[in-house]
């Protein structure tokens, strides 16, 4: 009986499959008779196949539909593969992002834009916006946010002198995995490496387990799996996609001491973007060296009831103690109630820049 069974459930499977593939390819024709049709309108001003407002209404139209046993995150994971994959028929997609290979702005690239897309790392947050401005690459992944170590200053630094938008934002939650080479055992590592917040935000888990053991911070976690990946009875602290760049064994997955912990990268790019209907907006504000300067600016968002999200403060490039504010908040430059916002702001300040509209990311 259960045989029969088995056999009668691997059949369903085949014959799925075969519907999917069909599916799959039907869509993908759909695609490429869409792109034919952007080419003959547009003509010689072609418009970047990434659009992050219908990619964000299509994810969520998924997830509305989905009703399980697959989790929301899974059928976005196999949806925006399915998109990058429709994407790289209408248009080559190269992206930059803070490298080397493996790093964890490597996976928020890849879970923004697939694995049918060109990624080139970069060694600095100022070499991925050069990349962009330059048109060397379509757009750039840099972290501007981490959930306990607070804004990158350095990403927030160089939008003070870029004209990039931003057109997307991703959030990674932060996982840390112990990795070592086949045939290590935990009992056998003598050192392990990763960088120095990662060996911080996993302190609780190596004093229970590895008390003993020294631990060496270096540049970046994937450059700490690639020792590893050369020294034998090491490990490294690193991210999964590290331990297969580096072809190393998952010892253990999940050692950070704060499950919660998540970096919010941005899409760096040229366009701008439609109105989603769940939209986030980034400013950057200068304000003149004077006491309250800050109420002025905010005052306005509290009047209009529209949430801010958050508020960081940089010293501005004239110095004389004059500082430039970004701030995020819900909603699109393109709504009424925005607009009005930002008029009011301008009004008050001493430059507005407008960073991007852009979709919200969803919540994993």
């Amino acid at each position: 009986m259960e045989k029969d069974r088995l056999a009668e459930l691997r059949a369903q499977i085949d014959e799925i499959d075969q519907k999917l593939i069909e599916l799959l390819n039907q869509r993908t024709q759909c695609v490429i008779e869409i792109g034919q049709i952007k080419t003959r309108e547009e003509g010689s001003e072609r418009v970047s196949a990434f659009r992050p407002e219908r990619e964000a209404q299509i994810l969520q139209q998924i997830r509305d539909l989905n009703e399980g046993p697959l989790s929301d995150a899974q059928v976005e994971l196999l949806f925006r593969e399915v998109i990058s994959m429709s994407i790289s028929f209408q248009q080559p997609i190269s992206v930059a992002y803070l490298g080397p290979v493996g790093t964890y702005s490597h996976s928020a690239t890849i879970k923004q834009f697939g694995r049918s897309t060109t990624v080139r790392p970069q060694p600095s947050i100022h070499d991925v916006f050069n990349q962009v401005e330059t048109d060397s690459v379509n757009y750039g992944v840099v972290p501007v946010e981490n959930s306990t170590e607070g804004a990158v200053n350095q990403t927030l630094d160089c939008f003070i002198d870029s004209n990039l938008k931003v057109c997307a934002e991703v959030n990674l939650p932060i996982h840390h995995a112990l990795m070592a080479q086949k045939g290590v055992e935990t009992d056998s590592i003598q050192k392990v490496y990763s960088h120095e917040q990662s060996l911080a935000q996993c302190r609780n888990w190596l004093r229970e387990h590895l008390a003993d053991v020294p631990t060496q911070a270096v540049a970046s976690n994937s450059e700490a799996a690639r020792l590893s990946s050369l020294e034998d009875n090491t490990a490294a602290i690193a991210g999964e996609l590290a331990a297969d760049q580096y072809q190393l064994n998952l010892l253990y997955t999940n050692i950070e001491d704060q499950a919660s912990n998540a970096t919010r990268f941005f899409v760096l790019g040229k366009q701008d973007v439609s109105p989603s209907g769940s939209d986030k907006t980034s400013l950057l504000v200068n304000t003149p060296n004077r006491s309250g300067a800050l109420v002025e600016v905010l005052s306005p968002f509290q009047r209009h009831g529209i949430s801010l999200s958050r508020v960081v403060t940089r010293p501005a490039r004239s110095g004389n103690w004059s500082y430039v504010f970004f701030i995020d908040f819900d909603g699109h430059a393109q709504e009424e109630s925005v607009a009005t916002v930002l008029e009011e702001v301008r009004s008050v300040a001493y430059d507005l820049k407008i960073l991007g509209s852009y979709p919200r990311a969803f919540d994993n």
